[in-house]
């Protein structure tokens, strides 16, 4: 039994807590809402902590799994962070999306407190995080990596470690880049099928099964078809993302010139209210 403090209960989150309770850990949670953690420890067991401090005392891994770079910062830095409690030796693993530069600024700041740091951005969506079926990409020394693969092999499907300090959120920034031009390839394939007087789900049927075929096609073209956007990775969420990825290319030259259109026509979800709607939305601009 490992004592865990695991911070942040979202939509990814909460189940992913969860499967370490039912693994047999000691967790305690903390979330900014605490009648979400109170409902936790109702619904699993273990207990939760009024700050990320409290909720980090005594703790052999502190995780964390909140929504931007001004959030970790909050729950790790301060009076009231969990940096303030952590004992020296302890691991703190960052399933966060965020910058490549927060994470090395807490990395230094953890690593000279004697806290051993492991990027870990996951891809899977909340079904993967209900499923124990998330994709890890890491970043860290390899000795904490695997100190980390220990825990996080509970609720993943695949965890590799890339290289070192911010390697995972780099890596998670390729998988965003790759995912906005799939969905907008994606919707417009359905939209000319639609125009030009097909079957959305007869072409699927088909192409799906060749060089087009991807996880965008075989998991959403049919909600994408029947207009419902009410699961997955919300378009908000996106946007932070490639937000992150196209600052990050400002940076080091690379050149993103689709991405930074399908961050535009996610903008345009937007201006439509459809923030909180999942990523396959992409198609509701055409139609």
């Amino acid at each position: 039994m490992t004592q865990i403090a695991f911070l942040g209960l979202g939509v990814m989150g909460y189940p992913m807590a969860g499967h370490l309770f039912k693994a047999g850990h000691n967790v305690k949670v903390y979330n900014r809402t605490s009648a979400k953690a109170l409902k936790w420890t109702e619904t699993y067991g273990g207990s939760y902590g009024e700050t990320p401090s409290k909720a980090a005392e005594g703790a052999d891994i502190v995780i964390a799994c909140v929504g931007n770079d001004d959030d970790l910062r909050s729950v790790c830095l301060g009076d009231k962070g969990a940096f303030s409690s952590m004992k020296p030796g302890s691991l703190f693993i960052d399933h966060t999306t965020v910058s490549a530069a927060v994470t090395k600024e807490l990395h230094d700041i953890a690593k000279a407190l004697g806290i051993a740091f492991v990027d870990a951005p996951v891809s899977g969506g909340q079904a993967g995080a209900e499923n124990a079926q998330l994709s890890i990409m890491c970043g860290g020394a390899q000795n904490h990596y695997n100190t980390a693969e220990k825990i996080m092999d509970i609720y993943a499907k695949l965890c590799r470690r890339i290289g070192e300090t911010g390697a995972g959120q780099l890596t998670k920034m390729c998988n965003q880049i790759a995912i906005a031009g799939l969905v907008q390839g994606l919707s417009e394939a359905l939209h000319f099928a639609q125009k030009a007087g097909l079957d959305g789900r007869d072409v699927v049927e088909v192409i799906s099964q060749g060089a087009a075929g991807s996880w965008q096609m075989a998991n959403r073209f049919e909600t994408m078809l029947d207009d419902k956007y009410e699961h997955g990775f919300a378009v908000d969420w996106m946007r932070k993302d490639l937000g992150i990825c196209l600052n990050t290319a400002n940076e080091n030259g690379a050149s993103l010139p689709v991405t930074a259109l399908v961050d535009q026509f996610y903008k345009d979800i937007q201006k439509m209210g459809g923030g909180r709607w999942d990523t396959s939305s992409l198609l509701k601009r055409l139609t």
